[in-house]
């Protein structure tokens, strides 16, 4: 008999496939309407409705809202435009005077939006080492009012110790918000709320959608109070995620779990493989037990993720020749999709990093990173295979 743990868990995962099924209200529809209005009718001056105006609120965004926080265990949910969206709308909860903890590796572009935004005095900013294990006492030396997390981080794959992290920033400063982007492992793989975390930040563009065919973000809060101040700004600001675009993240959502599950297991296989070849250098994957953080990853994930990386020996030449030819890896920003892909951060997703803080962060001209789809392996390893051979 599975435990209490266990079956809330499976109740989180199922509420997600029954978002809004059979509550439509007008005609009764299974899945819910999609409702694309800006406006709403008033009954009268003091008789006015739950939507009024849908940059504020919109029945569509309000399901997927709901669905989204109930998956990470939080208490209500902003649908933003964007990843970046979502990550803009945290950074308003600091004030010229508030110290922000981001890890010296994130995603090239929170990395330039995060120095942008310190540059003009919105927030103080330090990038550190996140993954040592002495990180947690670290951060909390400094007494951050934010620690932005990014676990796994991208593209090198490390991991930080989110409660450890956690629970001295909060001991060295009570009112210190960890928030955490989940978009690699999603909460299917990973609860950073449970970890400790206030606030957790997705790319609904990536495993949540799942589809490529959406733009959008997600940011999830624990508590009502955190809630609360993200719903002004987001609603202030206008960073709004469209009721189009959540009703087909909503769609692609009920099938996160068996999606991330098979992306799972072919990245795990590829990962092995890779990690034998001899044209490989280096493999970035949580889920190999020679990864640094093995034994963290095993205990704060429920897996490695569909997401890896790895080195090819060699100099830039080989690594053009590599993508030349793959066929069914396709080059391209982004990740989490049915479709493989393959990224080179180093001129794509981490160029606006500076080439300083690239190579501190590891990222090489002969690293790449993998979005493990959902084909058949056989087919993902022999494209690797044949490519290599190159």
């Amino acid at each position: 008999m599975s435990s209490n743990k266990n079956k809330k868990n499976t109740y989180r995962r199922t509420r997600a496939v029954q978002a809004g099924i059979g509550m439509d209200k007008a005609e009764h529809a299974v899945i819910p309407p999609l409702y694309l209005s800006s406006t709403y009718k008033m009954k009268g001056l003091e008789d006015f409705p739950p939507y009024q105006y849908s940059r504020t609120r919109n029945p569509t965004r309000d399901i997927l809202a709901e669905a989204i926080s109930g998956l990470e265990g939080g208490h209500d949910a902003c649908i933003t435009a964007s990843g970046m969206a979502a990550i803009t709308l945290v950074l308003h909860l600091l004030g010229p005077g508030d110290l922000l903890i981001a890890p010296y590796d994130c995603y090239g572009r929170a990395y330039r939006l995060m120095s942008a935004l310190a540059e003009k005095g919105h927030f103080k900013l330090e990038f550190v080492d996140q993954y040592h294990e002495n990180a947690a006492q670290t951060i909390a030396a400094k007494a951050p009012k934010m620690v932005f997390i990014e676990s796994p981080s991208n593209p090198v794959m490390r991991v930080a110790n989110i409660a450890a992290i956690s629970g001295a920033a909060k001991d060295a400063n009570p009112d210190a918000l960890i928030v955490c982007d989940n978009t690699f492992l999603t909460p299917i793989l990973q609860l950073p709320l449970h970890l400790g975390a206030d606030i957790v930040c997705h790319s609904t563009t990536k495993f949540l959608n799942g589809h490529s065919d959406v733009v959008g973000g997600a940011v999830i809060a624990k508590t009502k109070e955190n809630w609360d101040e993200l719903d002004f700004w987001s609603n202030s600001l206008g960073v709004i995620g469209a009721p189009f675009d959540s009703y087909m993240t909503l769609r692609g959502l009920r099938t996160l779990e068996m999606r991330i599950n098979r992306a799972q297991e072919n990245a795990k296989a590829i990962a092995s493989f890779l990690q034998e070849h001899n044209a490989i250098d280096h493999v970035y994957y949580p889920g190999l037990e020679n990864h640094e953080h093995f034994d963290l990853a095993a205990k704060q994930q429920e897996g490695p993720g569909a997401m890896l990386s790895f080195t090819l020996k060699g100099d830039k030449s080989h690594a053009a020749t590599f993508i030349e030819r793959l066929n069914v890896f396709v080059l391209a920003q982004s990740l989490g999709g049915t479709e493989s892909l393959i990224n080179h951060p180093a001129s794509m997703t981490h160029v606006a990093m500076g080439e300083e803080a690239k190579k501190k962060a590891g990222i090489s001209d002969n690293l790449f990173r993998l979005s493990v789809g959902i084909e058949h392996i056989d087919d993902l390893i022999d494209d690797l295979d044949n490519a290599l051979k190159g």
